[in-house]
């Protein structure tokens, strides 16, 4: 088994705010780029958002800009940056053993 930080797994909504964070965004900017990016299928409420914005925000995985006017925007820190990389680290994971153990299904 891989060594994995102790941030364990992410959810989806979460997974998909700190990736929409590789640029700075404001809540409204995040809510579109999840739901363009995951095709419709992942839609965050803005109570969700701003729930997770907090959360986030406490954990140190992203930070509120300065002096961005009347939407507050965010950025991801490196803190953020390595949780991130952690669940993709996992995820791929387990995809490749679910290829893995599966192929002989498919034959």
């Amino acid at each position: 088994m891989t060594q994995q930080s102790n941030t364990g797994a992410l959810t989806e909504a979460v997974y998909y705010i700190l990736l929409s964070l590789q640029v700075p965004r404001h809540g409204y900017g995040m809510m579109q780029f999840v739901q363009e990016l995951s095709n419709g299928r992942v839609h965050l409420a803005p109570g969700t958002l701003y729930g997770a914005l907090s959360s986030l925000v406490e954990r140190g995985w992203i930070q509120a800009l300065e002096g961005t006017g009347r939407k507050k925007e965010y950025e991801i820190t490196e803190a953020g940056r390595k949780a991130l990389r952690s669940e993709l680290n996992r995820l791929e994971e387990l995809v490749r053993h679910g290829h893995e153990w599966t192929k002989e299904l498919d034959t």
